[in-house]
């Protein structure tokens, strides 16, 4: 919906929603809430794709022309934004926006490339429409915490370059949202996973286990978390504002990555028992001589509680089994 990028947001106070002005079009059309998606990723489709089930004025960005037309022909409205040369135009769309959400990692030598542009941004948001603002966090920027049971309040002690980003992320994002005069919303998210991306779809592809996966099979507990829930979660915040500005976005069991995959092998087995599959023992050979870093239980009562969530899929079990329900074929794996 082109027209909407251009057409003012007007607040109804009376109404305690955010309405489109326009003139004598339907009424129906007036109530429509509007999100940008800075980061039109694995969430932040499925984010969307959700909001447009609602009936919301969704658009976002990606980086490259080819996931333009990927994201395209999915039938999202994207836009190409550069962080190294940002169009203002793009910057000035946001203003008619009533909700933004920041999905883009921080860069090892960069940090967050759309902070680099911190001023545009407040420029370009001051006195709009924007009401809400959240980023999308990680539950590294605790670092290890020695198996202990992590909340919110825990001192964050960030380890790797790219956790330190994270924290440094939040703080950035936290400021802006201050001083557009707005609360900032920081989810704090475990591993994500979801069809298409998830133990079933790494066995099932027979690609080797990249860096990250083979630290975390070391750990003894991995926090996870599906992203339907995740969904579910930023959904809860955007009609009804939340009491605080950090969430934990993750399920119920902290279980270690070698048993997710030995779970998902037999989930995979059982459907498709004609399948020759790379064993759990050849996988430990990937996984061995990595050193165990930042293990800690992440804690999500406050999730539930202030969110009033309740998780769709509250462990791995639960979750693998939605993805394989799924899947037709395991020649068709997405």
């Amino acid at each position: 919906m082109e027209i909407t990028l251009s057409i003012p947001i007007q607040r109804c106070h009376a109404h305690n929603h955010v309405g489109i002005s326009f003139g004598s079009i339907s009424p129906k059309l007036s109530e429509k809430r509007s999100m940008f998606i800075m980061g039109m990723g694995f969430v932040g489709q499925s984010l969307a794709r959700k909001l447009q089930n609602q009936g919301w004025v969704v658009s976002g960005t990606c980086t490259t022309h080819v996931k333009k037309q990927q994201l395209q022909n999915m039938g999202f409205h994207v836009h190409l934004f550069d962080a190294n040369h940002p169009d203002l135009d793009i910057l000035r769309l946001l203003r008619n926006y009533t909700h933004i959400l920041v999905s883009v990692p921080p860069l090892v030598g960069i940090g967050d490339p759309m902070l680099q542009h911190e001023e545009l941004f407040r420029r370009s948001l001051a006195n709009s429409d924007v009401q809400w603002l959240s980023y999308l966090s990680s539950t590294s920027v605790y670092g290890d915490c020695g198996g202990e049971l992590v909340d919110e309040d825990y001192p964050t002690n960030p380890e790797s370059e790219l956790a330190k980003l994270r924290l440094s992320s939040e703080e950035g994002w936290s400021n802006l949202s201050y001083d557009l005069g707005i609360s900032p919303l920081l989810f704090r998210l475990g591993g994500i996973y979801g069809p298409g991306r998830s133990a079933i779809d790494t066995i099932m592809k027979q690609k080797p286990m990249s860096e990250g996966q083979k630290r975390r099979k070391h750990r003894k507990y991995t926090s996870r978390v599906h992203v339907d829930d995740i969904c579910q979660a930023l959904m809860a915040t955007v009609y009804v504002p939340p009491p605080r500005e950090v969430y934990n976005i993750v399920d119920d069991d902290p279980a270690p990555r070698e048993e997710v995959f030995e779970y998902a092998m037999k989930l995979v087995e059982e459907k498709w028992p004609e399948l020759k599959l790379q064993s759990v023992e050849q996988r430990q050979k990937e996984w061995s001589n990595v050193n165990p870093k930042g293990d800690k239980r992440v804690c999500n009562a406050r999730m539930k509680r202030e969110l009033g969530l309740q998780l769709l899929f509250p462990d791995y079990k639960s979750g693998l089994k939605s993805i394989i329900h799924q899947i037709q074929s395991p020649f068709h794996c997405h």
